[in-house]
C-alpha cells in the first residue's frame, strides 16, 4: 500500500489490544501512528499537534465517547475536515446511520477486516 505511507492515522480507543494490533498493521504498512485511549485524549491531542489524515473513533469509550468526541470535532474549524472512520465493537441496527448522522464519514464494525480498512483509508486518505 504505497499510496499510504507516511500518511498519518489518530486511532482512538480505550481498548489497547486493538491499538496495539491496528497500530502494529498500520506502521508495518509505513504510515504514523498516534493513540489516544479516549475522545478526550484525541482533542488534546489534536489541538497541540499536527493534523493526522484520518481518525479510527472508537463509538463506545469511558471519558469522553466518539458521539461526544465527533460533535466537537465538526465543530472546530480546524479539525472538522479530518476524514473520520467510527468504528463499533457491538454492531446493531441503525448503528452505521447514527455515526453517519453524527459526523463520522465512514464506519466499521469490530473485528476489522483489515482489506476493508485499507480500502476505506485510501478513499479517505489518498
Amino acid at each position: 500500500m504505497e499510496r499510504l505511507q507516511n500518511k498519518w492515522v489518530l486511532i482512538v480507543d480505550d481498548d489497547e489490544r486493538n491499538t496495539f494490533a491496528l497500530g502494529s498493521y498500520l506502521e508495518a504498512m509505513n504510515m504514523k501512528v498516534t493513540i489516544a485511549g479516549n475522545g478526550e485524549e484525541a482533542i488534546s491531542s489534536l489541538q497541540k499537534e499536527n493534523k493526522p489524515d484520518i481518525i479510527l473513533l472508537d463509538m463506545m469509550m469511558p471519558v469522553m465517547d466518539g458521539y461526544e468526541t465527533l460533535s466537537i470535532l465538526k465543530q472546530n474549524p480546524s479539525l472538522k475536515h479530518i476524514p473520520v472512520i467510527a468504528v463499533t465493537a457491538k454492531a446493531m441496527v441503525g448503528d452505521k446511520e447514527k455515526c453517519l448522522d453524527a459526523g463520522a464519514w465512514d464506519y466499521m464494525s469490530k473485528p476489522m477486516d483489515m482489506k476493508t480498512l485499507m480500502d476505506k483509508l485510501i478513499r479517505w486518505v489518498i
